[in-house]
């Protein structure tokens, strides 16, 4: 090898050498960044002998990184969902404390058995309206609670939708760096992480696969096949609802144009926080609140009177009734927001001015529809059908998702018992996605980030190499210069 070569290919190693340490400092930089993918700077030899770094890379694990994003989005949704559920769940407390409404519910028969063995008491009749102005109260407070759970999440989907669209934006900037710095044969590894982290926040919005194309050019759809990006942005778009509507599903999220939520939805979202969202907002909380209308239709038909002339007039509101009244809602048909809206009838309550003998005599709709027509003070026959026909069965509306023929009593118990069931599903589901999140960024961290045990080592080695490289120079200088004087 002749001293020139010898030099050209001494210089071009020092110079690889100190790109490739000033790569590695790079790395130790960016270890506390968990968007940081380690830098690589592979040298190669030439024919000439010379040694470059022809670009710098990134370390990459697609399958990782894939997993990672689908295990954010179904973290995300359930993490909507469970936080939702955690605030209807608060209308039932513990399932057997006194204030669930299953709870109240039964109190409220046992004060009504109470008063039928005495039906002389007013002090026990009193008692009676008590439970059941208790019971309305608490019916009045959990439909307020599911009004105000679905208000909540229709404005954080406006939220998650704007985020949403801010988030595209910022990938469409990335991702013209990408391509632009890609086709120019630059260093594109800083852009192509900040796009990576961006994505990983659209996953926690919408479940979103992505497909990588020529000069690292990224397009984007929805998980459930929807183009979310492909070369601009697609519109996400919601209209917020100022007041939902009881048993009313809200509107729709928009991707392009295209439905992505709702019963309406052509490409429906399977993950992300929209999804939860949603499904908190129109399936679980509309369901919960059928349930409790269901509840407060059950007491009305329960508690109503009937025509006591044989004459066939329709059954009227006796201890309770609801804006409506006093006709009774039709058998097994939930009627929207009556949980919000039953009250003890004022006939009976004498706060209101009313008389308590008539939830023992019935007669709150007239004289056909008295019951112990000569007043007696121990009449009964009353009170026994009314605590007999909470525990009867009777049709509920399939839409509650709870069986439609079983009593009152059992059909409230049923309602907690279905609520806390799925918050506990949903609660083990977060926990389990939350832990597959963990994992996947640990093996994805442990593929892609820095170790600076290693860093350090390959500094170390670098530096060795570079001060290696450095001393041939000076050797070659050395032979340089004797041949010089030589020469004179």
């Amino acid at each position: 090898m002749s001293l020139q070569a010898a030099l050209t290919t001494a210089r071009s190693s020092l110079q690889a050498t100190a790109a490739q340490i000033s790569v590695s400092a790079k790395n130790v930089s960016g270890a506390g960044d968990p968007t940081y993918s380690r830098k690589l700077a592979p040298s190669i030899t030439t024919p000439d002998g010379a040694v470059r770094v022809v670009t710098t890379t990134r370390a990459t694990d697609r399958a990782l990184y894939t997993t990672m994003l689908g295990a954010t989005s179904r973290a995300a949704s359930e993490d909507a969902l469970v936080a939702g559920l955690n605030r209807l769940s608060a209308t039932i407390g513990d399932p057997k404390s006194e204030y669930s409404p299953a709870a109240q519910l039964s109190q409220l028969q046992v004060t009504l058995q109470e008063y039928a063995n005495r039906p002389d008491d007013s002090i026990l009749s009193q008692n009676v309206v008590t439970r059941a102005n208790a019971l309305t109260t608490k019916l009045h407070s959990a439909a307020e609670t599911i009004a105000e759970v679905r208000q909540d999440a229709d404005a954080d989907i406006a939220n998650a939708v704007s985020n949403l669209n801010s988030l595209l934006d910022k990938f469409e900037t990335l991702n013209n760096l990408v391509v632009q710095g890609s086709f120019a044969g630059a260093d594109v590894t800083d852009p192509l992480d900040k796009r990576d982290a961006v994505l990983a926040q659209i996953s926690e919005q919408m479940g979103v696969s992505a497909v990588t194309r020529g000069n690292n050019d990224m397009v984007l759809y929805t998980d459930s096949g929807a183009t979310l990006f492909e070369t601009t942005a697609r519109s996400v778009t919601f209209a917020a609802s100022p007041a939902l509507t009881a048993g009313t599903p809200g509107n729709a999220v928009f991707v392009d144009g295209v439905p992505v939520t709702g019963p309406t939805a052509t490409m429906p979202l399977n993950s992300g926080a929209l999804v939860g969202l949603t499904t908190l907002r129109d399936d679980v909380a509309l369901t919960y609140q059928n349930q409790l209308d269901e509840v407060a239709r059950g007491l009305i038909e329960v508690f109503a009177e009937s025509d006591q002339t044989g004459g066939g007039a329709p059954d009227q509101a006796g201890l309770f009734t609801y804006p409506g009244g006093p006709g009774v809602p039709a058998s097994g048909t939930s009627v929207s927001g009556l949980a919000a809206s039953i009250t003890v009838n004022a006939a009976i309550d004498p706060l209101q001015g009313g008389a308590l003998s008539r939830l023992r005599d019935g007669g709150v709709n007239g004289a056909a529809y008295a019951y112990n027509s000569t007043g007696a003070a121990a009449f009964s026959d009353r009170l026994d059908a009314l605590v007999t026909g909470m525990g009867t069965a009777r049709g509920f509306d399939p839409s509650t998702q709870l069986e439609d023929s079983q009593s009152l009593i059992d059909f409230t118990t049923s309602s907690s018992g279905w609520l806390e069931g799925r918050r506990q599903a949903a609660t083990a589901e977060v926990e389990y996605q939350n832990t597959l999140v963990a994992h996947s960024s640990d093996a994805l961290s442990n593929a892609t980030g820095v170790n600076l045990d290693d860093e350090y080592a390959l500094q170390l080695q670098l530096e060795q190499s570079y001060a290696a490289s450095a001393k041939v120079l000076s050797v070659i200088n050395e032979l340089f210069e004797t041949l010089l004087m030589n020469a004179r």
